[in-house]
């Protein structure tokens, strides 16, 4: 006994339905009820989730009795599946941005840290390094003006010892 395709396509068709029906009614009693509606229907109604994302027409139903006030609910502002999400993403973004600038405030600190550390422990260039600088700069012309000293002495020497050479020459003879 073989089933034809039309049976097969029949019979999967019926089943469709009778489970959508299922969600329709889930849908009603949930609503009904005063419970909140969401894609969690469908274990009320006894199906797969995916069935109520596959069905555009089903999703958009249960998307639209989330949205509708419950029965009985206070007057005034009402808190909303959207809204609670809406808030959600809101600060998911707040903490990211919170999060973003703890992390620049830390480097800064360690920056600062790291700095006060090494110059207090003496590995860092002390904080005159132009006064330094200068000085080293006056004190290699003093050595170049001491070395231009020297020379001119030295010849001066080498004079006044020639200068005796010759008076100790002249008094021998």
């Amino acid at each position: 006994m073989t089933a034809s395709p039309d049976h097969l396509a029949k019979a999967r068709a019926a089943d469709s339905e009778r489970r959508r029906a299922r969600v329709f009614n889930a849908l009603n009693q949930l609503a009904a009820n005063g419970q909140e509606v969401t894609v969690s229907v469908a274990r009320a109604a006894g199906v797969h989730r995916s069935l109520i994302h596959r069905h555009g027409d089903l999703n958009a139903a249960v998307l639209a009795r989330a949205a509708e006030p419950r029965p009985g609910a206070a007057a005034g502002p009402q808190v909303s599946h959207q809204s609670l999400l809406a808030d959600i993403a809101n600060l998911t973004a707040r903490n990211g941005r919170l999060s973003a600038h703890i992390t620049r405030v830390e480097q800064r600190l360690s920056k600062v840290l790291g700095q006060t550390v090494r110059e207090a422990s003496g590995l860092g260039a002390p904080a005159d390094v132009e006064t330094l600088t200068r000085r080293i700069g006056e004190l290699e012309q003093r050595i170049l003006d001491l070395r231009s000293e020297l020379t001119e002495r030295g010849e001066e020497l080498a004079a006044a010892r020639a200068g005796n050479r010759d008076l100790m020459d002249q008094l021998n003879r």
